[in-house]
């Protein structure tokens, strides 16, 4: 029997084995937002130092001189007139401060003839005078329109009233606004001219006032209610430097334009 084949030496076959995965190999990733923070570090100091640089220059030039007035002399003398050349000051007539900066009651519209001094009443009408809480009181906010008028620096209000017939009364109010602030009467004037045109007001833009630039006055409609005589009113609204007028007539019978306009245009001739 021959003898059996020796069976050679063969190696076994390599394992294989799989490559490593990308996402298995560690990435270094740069931190985000550090270009950004270089960039603009970059920037501010470039900008910095442009301005650093920017006054010095300026800081070492020379001043620039103004350029001559185109006039020979000033307007105004150099020294104070002498007296014998110091032009003599405005009348009373003439200077309306003088006017107003007196007493201010002087300068109310006189009654009618025939007309009856109303009666003295709690809100302040009867030495002429009118606190600020009184004249709030006529309107349906009194605490807005108290500190709207003391926002506006109200200085004092001159009041006069007084009645005609059986049912009209007439009420007149200057208001004067502190000196200077000239801006508060035509503040006053202008909240109140501005809803006249309402509904719940006069619904209507009123006539214009002779002799004033923006003066109107008003003729109510009538409102009537059961078991009530029908009420009637008209108003009058004008600026006069610092003094805002404010004129009212109440009646139970119709009031004609000519009534209101002429009290109104009165009252500013006195102004």
């Amino acid at each position: 029997m021959p003898a059996a084949f020796a069976t050679p030496d063969i190696p076994a076959p390599p394992v294989l084995t799989a490559p490593p995965s990308p996402s298995a190999t560690p990435v270094r990733r740069r931190p985000r937002g550090r270009t950004t923070l270089i960039i603009a570090a970059a920037a501010l100091l470039g900008i910095a130092g442009g301005v650093a640089v920017g006054y010095g220059v300026q800081a070492e030039r020379e001043p620039t001189p103004l350029t001559a007035l185109s006039q020979p002399g000033l307007g105004y003398p150099a020294k104070p007139l002498s007296a014998d050349r110091v032009p003599a000051p405005l009348p009373a007539a003439q200077d309306r401060r003088v006017r107003t900066d007196g007493d201010l009651r002087t300068l109310l519209v006189d009654r009618p003839k025939g007309a009856r001094k109303a009666a003295t009443d709690a809100l302040g009408i009867g030495d002429g005078w009118k606190p600020l809480d009184a004249y709030a009181g006529h309107y349906e906010d009194p605490h807005f329109m108290f500190e709207t008028l003391a926002g506006l620096d109200l200085r004092r209000v001159a009041s006069a009233a007084w009645e005609q017939g059986e049912n009209r009364h007439t009420e007149v109010w200057l208001l004067q606004f502190r000196s200077g602030e000239q801006h508060g009467a035509s503040a006053h004037f202008d909240n109140q001219i501005m809803y006249m045109p309402w509904d719940d007001a006069a619904g209507n833009t009123g006539d214009a006032i002779k002799g004033s630039r923006e003066g109107r006055y008003f003729l109510y409609p009538v409102e009537r209610k059961a078991g009530y005589l029908p009420s009637y009113q008209a108003r009058a609204l004008a600026v006069r430097g610092d003094i805002a007028l404010d004129i009212t007539i109440f009646d139970t019978s119709p009031i004609s334009k000519k009534d209101i306009r002429a009290l109104a245009e009165r009252q500013l001739e006195r102004l």
